[in-house]
């Protein structure tokens, strides 16, 4: 088998043991899911689990900053992107409910990680982006397309309609005694109710 072979056979084994951790951690919730489980679900033998990542615990971080370093490129995609600001809007919530009904528990993860102090690690870029995004707020307001409010109180309610459900799901579906497929149905209507509660009805470009 030539070396250029191998290589790929590697970067193959390695993906497939991020993706199958990915979705044991992140899709089914099993944050303590032990190696072994995670190289049962790939098909690999766990040996391989340490040759590539030493430990659960560098696989879990490795998994962790890949799904979080994605969401950050996406967002930059959309608010450095030429579309109208709704518009904007409208692809991100398409993207975050996306993501959720595949990964219903990235989004917990994300916030108990950032509860214990892990932060945006390029903050010249958030900050370009929140500038960029406050900017585009102002201006719709000045539209009246959007409620006058401080730009920083409209970005509050957005990430407050959007990720609430989602990162208080465990909690919020038992307590409201809803199925897992019925609280699906419930995350499918949000956008709608988002971007009704965002923007005026007679929104204008």
């Amino acid at each position: 088998m030539s070396a250029k072979k191998t290589d790929e056979i590697a970067v193959d084994t390695e993906q497939l043991i991020k993706d199958t951790a990915k979705h044991i951690f992140f899709g089914e919730g099993r944050f303590n899911a032990t190696t072994q489980e995670i190289a049962d679900a790939a098909g690999v033998n766990r040996t391989l689990i340490n040759y590539y990542f030493r430990s659960r615990d560098n696989l879990f971080q490795t998994v962790f900053e890949d799904a979080h370093t994605k969401e950050i490129e996406r967002t930059e995609m959309i608010v450095f992107g030429n579309l109208p600001f709704r518009e904007k809007i409208d692809r991100y919530l398409d993207i975050f409910f996306e993501q959720s009904k595949e990964y219903p528990y990235l989004e917990i993860y994300m916030v108990t990680q950032m509860n214990q102090g892990c932060v945006y690690k390029d903050p010249e870029t958030m900050n370009r982006m929140l500038d960029k995004f406050y900017l585009e707020i102002a201006i719709e307001m000045d539209r009246g397309n959007i409620q006058k409010m401080r730009p920083e109180q409209f970005l509050l309610n957005f990430i407050s309609l959007t990720t609430f459900p989602v990162s208080m799901r465990p909690l919020l579906q038992e307590s409201m005694g809803f199925s897992d497929n019925s609280y699906e149905r419930l995350l499918e209507e949000r956008k709608e109710i988002i971007m009704n509660m965002l923007f005026r009805e007679d929104y204008q470009l």
